[in-house]
């Protein structure tokens, strides 16, 4: 029996181009998308961002738990507007098809000044898609994220690298993190449904993740 797929997908530092790999899966699985905590409001945020480039109706959006004003740190940005970030809040949405949950920054980002990232992700129990920078430093910040996600027992569906096509980053990757690469997704111009889509149609991201849903216990 075909299964809905719902992940979270994590970046490995910032501007690694997480929100384009999220409108990615989001086009590309048919799937609903949630940005539970956003920091920074400049243009409407991730989620508009999202909106934008895929033309989404209102229902294939999940607002989010927190709009916070500054582009810092959550738990800082959450401090700035006199809010407290409520783990209740960040309960996943009664969503029974495909979900894709975009997180705030990487892996160990604080949610509050006792709490990362990385535990909200352990309590949704879903798997992680780490997306992390094609190029120049993403060894080690990819390699760092794949130990914190085993070291917690988190599911990792594999690595999204975004940017120029890198001619041996891929490779070692896969040799020392023991995990596949899925995809590499090359710049994009422009960046929109019908570029996104060709690249959906090229590359076998979707049957891989189909695959690990079916799958699935």
């Amino acid at each position: 029996m075909r299964q809905a797929l719902q992940l979270v997908v994590c970046g490995t530092d910032t501007d690694v181009g997480k929100t384009v790999v999220s409108a990615w899966l989001v086009q590309g699985l048919g799937a609903q998308y949630w940005k539970p905590v956003q920091s920074g409001l400049d243009g409407g945020g991730d989620t508009e961002q999202v909106r934008t480039w895929l033309n989404l109706p209102p229902e294939r959006i999940v607002p989010e738990a927190y709009r916070l004003q500054t582009p810092v740190s959550p738990h800082w940005a959450a401090e700035r507007d006199g809010v407290l970030i409520d783990r209740q809040r960040l309960a996943l949405p009664p969503i029974e098809g495909p979900l894709v949950v975009e997180t705030a920054g990487g892996l160990l980002v604080p949610l509050g000044r006792n709490w990362l990232q990385i535990e909200q992700i352990a309590a949704w129990g879903l798997p992680v898609l780490l997306v992390g920078r094609s190029g120049l430093g993403t060894l080690n910040h990819c390699l760092l994220s794949i130990e914190a996600l085993r070291r917690r027992g988190i599911p990792l569906l594999g690595l999204v690298l975004n940017g120029p096509l890198h001619p041996d980053n891929p490779r070692t990757l896969e040799e020392l993190g023991g995990v596949p690469v899925l995809a590499q997704l090359p710049p994009l111009t422009p960046l929109n449904q019908q570029t996104l889509a060709e690249q959906w149609e090229q590359q076998s991201l979707a049957t891989s993740l189909q695959g690990w849903a079916n799958n699935r216990p």
